[in-house]
């Protein structure tokens, strides 16, 4: 038997795939014959095409055999990829412990560990915007000052819970958009706030009740748009509560979170990364990118909540966008 022909066998299916492209076992034919032609990621790129197209599950048992295998295929050359990587970066005088956090999640999105997770707004979508998960605190001038007011703050919150009126209502009402997975939250408690200001449009009377509260938000580049920002909520998620994973409207603000109450068990994603709420340190976020949150402790956890511009947004940008946005 002759030396077997990888080039040709592979242009044979290359053009095979011209009059089928949505041939799943095509591509995995392909992405067989360059893994074992040493064309590990050629062979990537074919495995990484039969599953996308595989993802509307509509597809036989054979197909799904296919499939499987171009799953596990993917995994293994994915292994020895990252591992030949790793393995450069340390001869190189990068050992894996010494990587900073940003380049290490990198190679793990590039081994298919981790999710590539991107800005993907709800509602409306600004370009040329990065989607980053959390934002370091330290480069926003006025966090300091809100963290500052954490105490006050808490004080004026454990003063309103010890009038007894609780005032706190579901965050999700019937009328409110939310991804399906949250729908069980409808009207329930176990996600509720109360409300300083909603969309832009401020509750004066629960002002009066939080002045500190107010004044230190006012610190912060609040989005001031009557009918879209800012909103300002103190925010309650009851023991056992979990809010799934959602994108948010906008990526032209930013979401703070000031924990207050904050028992253990509790945790918060965005995309990639798991955070634990600290009292009195604040979070920022893009919320466009998707995040869930968890409270498995045995007591209520109250965060404050507040949305700012993006920092990279410009001053006309921002006169566009309130223009826009205006009700």
């Amino acid at each position: 038997m002759g030396e077997r022909d990888f080039a040709v066998e592979e242009a044979e299916l290359s053009r095979m795939l011209e009059t089928e492209p949505d041939s799943i076992g095509r591509h995995v034919e392909l992405a067989d014959l360059r893994a074992q032609a040493g064309k590990g990621n050629l062979a990537r790129h074919s495995y990484r095409e039969a599953l996308r197209i595989a993802d509307d599950g509509r597809h036989f048992s054979e197909i799904q055999r296919k499939v499987s295998h171009a799953r596990a295929a993917l995994e293994r050359i994915e292994t020895q990829l990252d591992s030949k990587r790793r393995a450069t970066l340390a001869e190189r005088g990068f050992p894996d412990d010494q990587l900073s956090p940003r380049f290490r999640e990198a190679l793990e999105i590039a081994a298919g560990r981790l999710k590539r997770y991107e800005s993907e707004p709800t509602d409306f979508y600004f370009p040329g915007l990065p989607a980053i998960q959390f934002f370091e605190t330290a480069q926003f001038a006025w966090g300091q000052a809100i963290e500052a007011a954490a105490p006050a703050i808490l004080e004026e919150l454990q003063r309103e819970l010890e009038r007894g009126a609780d005032e706190f209502r579901a965050y999700l009402q019937g009328h409110s958009v939310s991804p399906e997975a949250n729908k069980k939250l409808r009207g329930k408690r176990d996600w509720s706030v109360l409300s300083l200001c909603e969309n832009g449009w401020v509750d004066t009377r629960a002002v009066e009740r939080f002045p500190r509260t107010w004044q230190a938000i006012q610190n912060a580049p609040l989005p001031a748009v009557y009918g879209w920002g800012p909103t300002v909520v103190l925010s309650k998620l009851a023991p056992g509560a979990h809010i799934a994973a959602h994108n948010g409207m906008f990526n032209t603000r930013l979401i703070c979170h000031l924990p207050l109450v904050v028992p253990p068990g509790c945790r918060f994603r965005v995309g990639n990364e798991v955070r634990e709420w600290k009292e009195g340190e604040l979070l920022i976020f893009d919320d466009t990118i998707e995040h869930e949150a968890w409270n498995d402790g045995s007591e209520d956890r109250v965060i404050l909540i507040f949305d700012v511009w993006r920092p990279e947004l410009t001053e006309v940008e921002k006169s566009e966008l309130s223009a826009l946005f205006h009700v």
